[in-house]
């Protein structure tokens, strides 16, 4: 996660025309106190029963990898990154490209 905070301004055009969620299954408290601690400025959301997990089917695997999905304006789903290597920086290069791309109302192959 530090990797987005690092790169929010670039990555996400600092908030402008993008949002950023983080779900996952961990209690509305904790998560509420890590991102305060590390300084995270955008919204995490608890899924603490994997409804939509299991809805996009990234809930339920023995070892849950992250899933980042790219949300055009017009609500489709532009591009999906599944798994998301959050260690290799070709895939903040991806995402780059796809939110950009989804910005401009393009699909990204």
């Amino acid at each position: 996660m530090n990797a987005y905070r690092d790169q929010y301004a670039q990555l996400f055009n600092g908030g402008k025309d993008v949002v950023l969620l983080s779900i996952s299954t961990d209690r509305p408290d904790a998560q509420s106190s890590w991102a305060k601690d590390s300084n995270y400025v955008w919204r995490f959301l608890s899924d603490s029963g994997g409804t939509v997990g299991k809805l996009y089917n990234t809930f339920g695997r023995a070892f849950e990898s992250r899933t980042v999905y790219i949300i055009a304006p017009d609500g489709r789903i532009a591009h999906i990154m599944k798994p998301f290597n959050e260690i290799d920086p070709a895939s903040y290069a991806e995402m780059k490209v796809a939110i950009d791309s989804a910005r401009a109302g393009r699909r990204k192959p």
